[in-house]
Protein backbone atom coordinates (compact mmCIF):
# COMPACT_ATOMS: atom_id res chain seq x y z
CA UNK A 1 0.00 0.00 0.00
CA UNK A 2 1.42 3.72 -0.85
CA UNK A 3 2.21 5.25 2.24
CA UNK A 4 1.35 9.13 2.89
CA UNK A 5 4.21 10.83 4.23
CA UNK A 6 3.64 13.80 7.14
CA UNK A 7 4.24 16.21 4.76
CA UNK A 8 1.68 15.49 1.66
CA UNK A 9 -0.85 14.67 4.06
CA UNK A 10 -0.50 18.25 5.72
CA UNK A 11 -0.73 19.68 2.23
CA UNK A 12 -3.67 17.32 1.15
CA UNK A 13 -5.17 17.90 4.85
CA UNK A 14 -4.58 21.29 3.88
CA UNK A 15 -6.13 21.60 0.41
CA UNK A 16 -9.45 19.72 1.90
CA UNK A 17 -9.99 21.85 5.04
CA UNK A 18 -9.54 24.99 2.43
CA UNK A 19 -12.03 24.26 -0.35
CA UNK A 20 -14.46 21.80 1.43
CA UNK A 21 -14.14 22.35 5.14
CA UNK A 22 -13.28 19.24 5.94
CA UNK A 23 -10.90 19.06 8.90
CA UNK A 24 -9.00 15.86 8.56
CA UNK A 25 -6.87 15.69 12.24
CA UNK A 26 -3.34 13.98 12.57
CA UNK A 27 -4.72 10.74 13.15
CA UNK A 28 -6.70 10.57 10.07
CA UNK A 29 -3.67 9.62 8.31
CA UNK A 30 -4.71 5.67 7.85
CA UNK A 31 -8.29 6.94 6.88
CA UNK A 32 -7.03 8.89 4.25
CA UNK A 33 -4.50 6.07 2.72
CA UNK A 34 -7.14 3.83 2.52
CA UNK A 35 -9.79 5.30 1.04
CA UNK A 36 -7.18 7.00 -2.07
CA UNK A 37 -4.99 4.13 -2.00
CA UNK A 38 -7.22 1.88 -4.68
CA UNK A 39 -7.32 5.82 -6.55
CA UNK A 40 -3.52 6.45 -7.01
CA UNK A 41 -2.55 2.61 -7.43
CA UNK A 42 -5.35 2.72 -10.32
CA UNK A 43 -4.33 6.23 -11.61
CA UNK A 44 -0.82 4.22 -12.21
CA UNK A 45 0.51 6.77 -9.48
CA UNK A 46 2.99 5.85 -7.05
CA UNK A 47 2.97 8.86 -4.14
CA UNK A 48 0.63 11.14 -2.67
CA UNK A 49 2.40 14.04 -3.68
CA UNK A 50 2.18 12.76 -7.41
CA UNK A 51 -1.65 13.11 -6.88
CA UNK A 52 -1.43 16.16 -5.17
CA UNK A 53 0.45 17.42 -8.39
CA UNK A 54 -2.47 15.63 -10.71
CA UNK A 55 -4.90 17.24 -8.47
CA UNK A 56 -3.54 21.04 -9.15
CA UNK A 57 -2.99 20.15 -12.72
CA UNK A 58 -6.69 19.53 -13.34
CA UNK A 59 -8.76 22.12 -14.46
CA UNK A 60 -12.15 20.00 -15.45
CA UNK A 61 -12.70 19.77 -11.66
CA UNK A 62 -13.28 15.82 -11.69
CA UNK A 63 -10.38 14.83 -9.94
CA UNK A 64 -11.52 16.84 -7.22
CA UNK A 65 -14.86 15.47 -7.54
CA UNK A 66 -13.95 12.21 -6.78
CA UNK A 67 -11.56 13.45 -4.17
CA UNK A 68 -14.40 14.18 -2.45
CA UNK A 69 -16.45 11.11 -3.13
CA UNK A 70 -14.01 9.38 -1.44
CA UNK A 71 -13.54 11.37 1.96
CA UNK A 72 -17.16 11.72 2.10
CA UNK A 73 -18.98 10.05 4.75
CA UNK A 74 -22.53 9.43 3.14
CA UNK A 75 -23.99 7.78 6.51
CA UNK A 76 -27.13 7.97 7.10
CA UNK A 77 -30.68 6.28 7.44
CA UNK A 78 -34.29 6.64 7.05
CA UNK A 79 -36.16 8.26 10.09
CA UNK A 80 -32.20 8.97 11.61
CA UNK A 81 -32.94 11.22 14.59
CA UNK A 82 -36.71 10.48 14.56
CA UNK A 83 -37.85 13.31 17.23
CA UNK A 84 -36.73 16.13 14.88
CA UNK A 85 -39.19 15.15 12.64
CA UNK A 86 -41.98 14.77 15.05
CA UNK A 87 -41.11 18.67 16.04
CA UNK A 88 -40.85 19.46 12.63
CA UNK A 89 -44.66 17.92 11.47
CA UNK A 90 -46.14 18.91 14.83
CA UNK A 91 -44.98 22.77 15.60
CA UNK A 92 -43.24 23.94 12.82
CA UNK A 93 -45.20 23.52 9.76
CA UNK A 94 -48.39 24.34 11.59
CA UNK A 95 -46.42 27.69 12.42
CA UNK A 96 -44.88 28.07 8.95
CA UNK A 97 -49.00 27.20 7.74
CA UNK A 98 -50.31 29.85 9.47
CA UNK A 99 -47.54 32.66 8.90
CA UNK A 100 -46.66 32.08 5.38
CA UNK A 101 -48.69 33.83 3.16
CA UNK A 102 -47.49 33.07 -0.18
CA UNK A 103 -48.20 29.28 -0.01
CA UNK A 104 -44.52 28.56 -1.62
CA UNK A 105 -42.66 27.07 1.31
CA UNK A 106 -38.67 26.80 1.01
CA UNK A 107 -36.51 23.78 2.92
CA UNK A 108 -33.47 23.37 2.40
CA UNK A 109 -31.58 19.84 3.29
CA UNK A 110 -27.85 20.84 3.27
CA UNK A 111 -26.50 18.02 3.70
CA UNK A 112 -28.64 14.96 1.72
CA UNK A 113 -26.25 12.13 1.55
CA UNK A 114 -27.99 9.70 -0.16
CA UNK A 115 -31.61 11.04 -0.39
CA UNK A 116 -33.04 9.14 2.92
CA UNK A 117 -33.71 12.83 4.38
CA UNK A 118 -34.97 14.58 1.85
CA UNK A 119 -37.16 12.34 0.88
CA UNK A 120 -38.47 12.16 4.93
CA UNK A 121 -38.80 15.80 4.58
CA UNK A 122 -41.07 15.71 1.25
CA UNK A 123 -43.30 12.58 2.62
CA UNK A 124 -43.96 15.12 5.70
CA UNK A 125 -44.65 17.58 3.92
CA UNK A 126 -47.07 15.68 1.16
CA UNK A 127 -49.13 14.42 4.51
CA UNK A 128 -49.49 17.38 5.67
CA UNK A 129 -50.53 20.00 2.66
CA UNK A 130 -51.46 17.75 0.20
CA UNK A 131 -55.38 18.35 0.84
CA UNK A 132 -54.81 22.09 0.55
CA UNK A 133 -56.62 24.07 -2.02
CA UNK A 134 -54.75 26.30 -3.58
CA UNK A 135 -52.06 23.66 -3.37
CA UNK A 136 -49.11 24.73 -1.28
CA UNK A 137 -45.62 24.56 -2.77
CA UNK A 138 -43.36 22.53 -0.97
CA UNK A 139 -40.51 21.38 -3.09
CA UNK A 140 -37.41 20.50 -0.87
CA UNK A 141 -33.86 21.51 -1.73
CA UNK A 142 -31.31 18.91 -1.34
CA UNK A 143 -27.97 19.50 -1.92
CA UNK A 144 -24.63 17.77 -1.13
CA UNK A 145 -20.89 17.92 -1.67
CA UNK A 146 -20.55 14.23 -3.00
CA UNK A 147 -22.07 13.70 -6.64
CA UNK A 148 -21.82 9.89 -6.04
CA UNK A 149 -24.24 10.37 -3.19
CA UNK A 150 -25.95 12.49 -5.17
CA UNK A 151 -26.63 9.91 -7.90
CA UNK A 152 -28.02 7.29 -5.44
CA UNK A 153 -30.24 9.60 -3.87
CA UNK A 154 -31.87 10.67 -7.51
CA UNK A 155 -32.43 6.73 -8.58
CA UNK A 156 -34.25 6.49 -5.11
CA UNK A 157 -33.53 3.06 -5.06
CA UNK A 158 -33.07 1.65 -1.23
CA UNK A 159 -33.16 -2.06 -0.04
CA UNK A 160 -36.66 -3.26 1.75
CA UNK A 161 -34.32 -2.99 5.01
CA UNK A 162 -33.31 0.32 4.55
CA UNK A 163 -37.42 1.41 4.34
CA UNK A 164 -38.20 -0.43 7.13
CA UNK A 165 -38.07 2.20 9.91
CA UNK A 166 -40.86 4.33 8.19
CA UNK A 167 -44.33 4.29 8.41
CA UNK A 168 -46.55 1.23 6.67
CA UNK A 169 -48.74 3.64 5.26
CA UNK A 170 -45.24 5.73 4.16
CA UNK A 171 -44.09 2.45 2.47
CA UNK A 172 -47.05 2.01 0.59
CA UNK A 173 -48.00 5.32 -0.58
CA UNK A 174 -44.51 6.55 -1.26
CA UNK A 175 -42.54 3.48 -2.61
CA UNK A 176 -43.11 0.93 -5.74
CA UNK A 177 -41.32 -2.52 -5.14
CA UNK A 178 -38.88 -3.24 -7.26
CA UNK A 179 -38.15 -7.28 -6.62
CA UNK A 180 -38.07 -9.16 -3.13
CA UNK A 181 -34.90 -7.18 -1.90
CA UNK A 182 -35.18 -3.27 -3.35
CA UNK A 183 -37.62 -0.58 -3.67
CA UNK A 184 -38.04 2.61 -5.71
CA UNK A 185 -39.69 5.78 -4.62
CA UNK A 186 -42.70 6.68 -6.37
CA UNK A 187 -42.25 9.31 -9.52
CA UNK A 188 -44.90 11.80 -7.52
CA UNK A 189 -42.47 12.45 -4.29
CA UNK A 190 -39.01 12.37 -6.56
CA UNK A 191 -40.55 15.27 -8.37
CA UNK A 192 -41.21 16.94 -4.80
CA UNK A 193 -37.17 16.74 -4.47
CA UNK A 194 -34.75 18.74 -5.93
CA UNK A 195 -31.08 17.84 -5.91
CA UNK A 196 -28.13 19.67 -6.58
CA UNK A 197 -24.15 19.51 -6.10
CA UNK A 198 -22.91 22.64 -3.53
CA UNK A 199 -20.10 23.25 -1.88
CA UNK A 200 -20.96 24.55 1.57
CA UNK A 201 -18.00 26.77 1.62
CA UNK A 202 -18.99 28.64 -0.86
CA UNK A 203 -18.37 32.12 0.16
CA UNK A 204 -21.95 33.49 -1.48
CA UNK A 205 -24.93 31.40 -1.27
CA UNK A 206 -26.98 31.26 -4.99
CA UNK A 207 -30.37 31.38 -3.59
CA UNK A 208 -32.41 34.36 -4.44
CA UNK A 209 -34.85 33.93 -1.72
CA UNK A 210 -34.75 33.51 1.80
CA UNK A 211 -35.76 29.42 3.45
CA UNK A 212 -38.14 28.55 5.97
CA UNK A 213 -36.36 26.12 7.42
CA UNK A 214 -32.70 24.36 7.27
CA UNK A 215 -31.75 21.01 7.94
CA UNK A 216 -27.55 20.64 8.51
CA UNK A 217 -27.30 17.23 10.34
CA UNK A 218 -24.07 15.87 10.96
CA UNK A 219 -22.17 17.41 8.76
CA UNK A 220 -20.66 20.28 10.94
CA UNK A 221 -18.97 17.61 13.10
CA UNK A 222 -16.28 17.41 10.48
CA UNK A 223 -15.53 21.02 10.47
CA UNK A 224 -13.02 23.27 13.00
CA UNK A 225 -15.06 25.88 15.40
CA UNK A 226 -14.17 28.91 12.67
CA UNK A 227 -15.72 27.11 9.71
CA UNK A 228 -18.64 26.15 12.01
CA UNK A 229 -18.79 29.21 12.97
CA UNK A 230 -18.86 30.83 9.74
CA UNK A 231 -21.34 28.50 8.32
CA UNK A 232 -23.98 29.50 11.18
CA UNK A 233 -23.82 32.99 10.79
CA UNK A 234 -24.32 32.22 6.12
CA UNK A 235 -27.79 29.95 7.71
CA UNK A 236 -28.55 32.76 10.05
CA UNK A 237 -29.03 35.63 7.23
CA UNK A 238 -30.42 32.89 4.57
CA UNK A 239 -33.46 32.23 6.36
CA UNK A 240 -36.61 34.32 7.35
CA UNK A 241 -37.49 35.81 10.41
CA UNK A 242 -38.50 32.88 12.62
CA UNK A 243 -37.33 30.19 10.74
CA UNK A 244 -35.55 27.21 12.16
CA UNK A 245 -32.46 25.50 11.71
CA UNK A 246 -32.01 21.60 12.63
CA UNK A 247 -28.59 20.21 13.22
CA UNK A 248 -27.17 16.86 14.58
CA UNK A 249 -27.94 15.74 17.81
CA UNK A 250 -24.34 15.13 18.36
CA UNK A 251 -23.19 18.54 17.52
CA UNK A 252 -24.18 22.06 18.96
CA UNK A 253 -23.91 25.94 18.72
CA UNK A 254 -22.13 28.22 20.69
CA UNK A 255 -24.76 30.08 22.27
CA UNK A 256 -22.06 33.02 23.15
CA UNK A 257 -21.38 33.50 19.69
CA UNK A 258 -24.71 32.54 17.58
CA UNK A 259 -27.43 35.44 16.78
CA UNK A 260 -29.90 32.02 16.49
CA UNK A 261 -32.04 31.17 19.36
CA UNK A 262 -31.72 27.89 21.02
CA UNK A 263 -35.26 25.72 20.96
CA UNK A 264 -34.60 22.52 22.03
CA UNK A 265 -31.94 19.81 21.40
CA UNK A 266 -30.53 20.47 18.26
CA UNK A 267 -33.18 22.54 16.72
CA UNK A 268 -32.42 26.65 16.68
CA UNK A 269 -34.34 29.77 15.83
CA UNK A 270 -34.10 32.99 14.01
CA UNK A 271 -35.57 35.35 16.50
CA UNK A 272 -35.77 39.32 17.08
Amino acid sequence: MIQITEPEFEKLAGFIHRHYGIQLKKEKHTLLTGRLHKLLSDLGMGSFSEYYDYLMRDTTGKAVAVLIDKISTNHTFFMREPDHFEYFRETVLPFLKASVKSRDLRVWCAASSTGEEPYTLAMILRDYFGGFQPPWETAVLATDISQAALEVARQGIYSQERVAPLPRAWALKYFRKLDDQSVMVSDALKQEVIFRRFNLMEEVFPFRQKMHVIFCRNVMIYFDQKTKDRLVEKFYDLLEEGGYLFIGHSESLNRDATRFKYIRPAVYRKLP
